[in-house]
């Protein structure tokens, strides 16, 4: 039986502030329990050691606004690179599934990214799925968000992507940051379907968050077929989590872990230091490595505290089957979506960096193509800490796209060098793993490969 691959990475020199929630502490806490317990010096479990990311990594996803070093530091490469080395390892046949207890986490980060939100620079997950995509020729993906934040970064990444199932369960965004993930987003135009949101009321327990796994994950996941499963493992569910208001136990999580039986799961949030996120993290990595966990319990349990109201089930059952027949019956929506008129769908966005205090404005728009999911141009606006006004055009060809749009964007990047309307020109070609920054000013172009 081959291992369960465990790396740490809890980033010393990075915190937002001593005191935030966000710090080193959240993972010395689980280190130090785990090997007190010894979990780390058994068979099943083999430890592997952070890498940097290289900056293609990044930009394959980002267009870091002006340029990837403006606000990244050495832990977002390492936090990043050690999801590479998970990935390597699961692609290798060198452990039979890993877990990446990282920080700085990352699935508030989108496309486009001024600086920092919900924590977040940098998306870990999709640096991991773009590099499994290009290095291993992976084509479809399934990504389970359980943090109790809804991956609002990771959906808008792969929003137009029929190839990446989304699925966020969350505490509903009328009741908790980032203010999103209801059931309407569910996937652009092209992609209709694959982004599936289940917002969850305050104080859900195991009991209703694990009608949601048994009845509309594992369908979704046994009818969509992913090649990998990666799990977005934010751990801020729990009952004593500062940060919102749901009733998750460790147990909980464990059982969870055993039925998802992710490929690799990614740290996310989760910032009951002391009493959740070491038993939590004990869960996870004993259910990934087949190991009894029935025995494993907080010291404050009480079982009769953890019982799911009727009433607040009866919704979650309304959501399941509403989800499951979108997903199941998606094709008609996109096949109507492709009779469009239109060459270009468009949306317009606007975004708040609630870390970093940014207002961001978004133009998009996404070629409707009879032959894939088409590819985007983002305009996007936003004045950064600084006090400067940036406004950059942002070409993005996905992976999965045609010949006619692979060309048609890289043209568009190349018709628009030649004019000054923007600050910064960007072309990331996820075919050609390559990535083109335009300094207008300086009529400069930084490019990575």
């Amino acid at each position: 039986m081959k291992p369960t691959g465990v790396l740490f990475f809890p980033a010393f020199d990075w915190a937002i502030s001593p005191t935030h929630p966000e710090r080193e502490e959240r993972l010395l806490y689980t280190r130090d329990q785990l090997f007190e317990e010894g979990i780390m010096d058994l068979p099943q479990i083999k430890e592997y050691k952070p890498r940097l990311a290289e900056p293609i990594d990044i930009a394959a996803v980002h267009f870091a606004v002006p340029e990837l070093d403006a606000y990244l530091l050495e832990a977002h490469y390492i936090a990043a690179g050690s999801t590479l080395v998970m990935a390597d390892a699961y692609m290798n046949g060198e452990i039979k599934n890993g877990f990446a207890i990282i920080r700085p986490p990352g699935h508030h980060a989108m496309s486009v990214s001024h600086g920092n939100r919900g924590f977040c620079n940098i998306n870990n997950e999709a640096i991991m799925i773009e590099y499994l995509r290009h290095k291993y020729g992976i084509k479809r993906v399934a990504i389970i968000d359980t943090d109790v934040h809804h991956g609002d970064g990771t959906q808008e990444i792969y929003y137009h992507d029929p190839d990446v199932l989304f699925v966020s369960f969350h505490q509903d965004g009328r009741t908790l940051y980032p203010g999103s993930g209801f059931m309407e987003e569910a996937g652009g135009p092209l992609a209709y379907g694959t982004t599936i949101n289940i917002p969850l009321m305050p104080k859900t327990t195991d009991g209703g968050i694990h009608y949601v796994i048994d009845n509309l994950v594992m369908p979704l996941l046994e009818e969509f077929k992913p090649e990998i499963i990666i799990n977005s493992a934010g751990q801020d569910n729990h009952y004593t989590d500062p940060l919102a208001d749901m009733r998750f136990t460790a147990q909980g999580y464990a059982e969870l872990n055993r039925k998802l039986s992710p490929d690799i799961a990614v740290l996310e949030g989760g910032y009951s230091v002391e009493t959740a996120l070491p038993y939590i993290n004990m869960g996870i990595i004993m259910a990934m490595a087949g190991m009894d966990y029935s025995n494993l319990r907080e010291p404050d349990y009480a079982r009769e505290k953890f019982s799911e109201s009727p009433r607040n089930l009866e919704l979650i059952k309304k959501i399941v089957n509403t989800q499951l027949n979108r997903f199941r019956n998606r094709q008609d929506k996109i096949e109507q979506n492709r009779r469009s008129v239109q060459e270009f769908f468009s949306e317009y966005e606007r975004i708040f960096y609630d870390t970093d205090y940014i207002h961001e404005e978004q133009h998009i728009r996404l070629r409707n193509c009879p032959d894939c999911c088409g590819f985007r141009i983002i305009e996007s606006t936003a004045q950064h800490r600084n006090g400067k006004l940036y406004r950059v055009m942002c070409i993005s060809i996905p992976i999965n796209c045609c010949s006619s749009c692979h060309d048609q964007g890289a043209q568009m990047y190349q018709d628009l060098i030649r004019y000054d309307r923007y600050d910064r020109v960007y072309l990331q070609d996820r075919i050609m793993r390559e990535y083109r920054s335009f300094n207008p000013d300086r009529e400069e172009e930084e490019i990575f490969r």
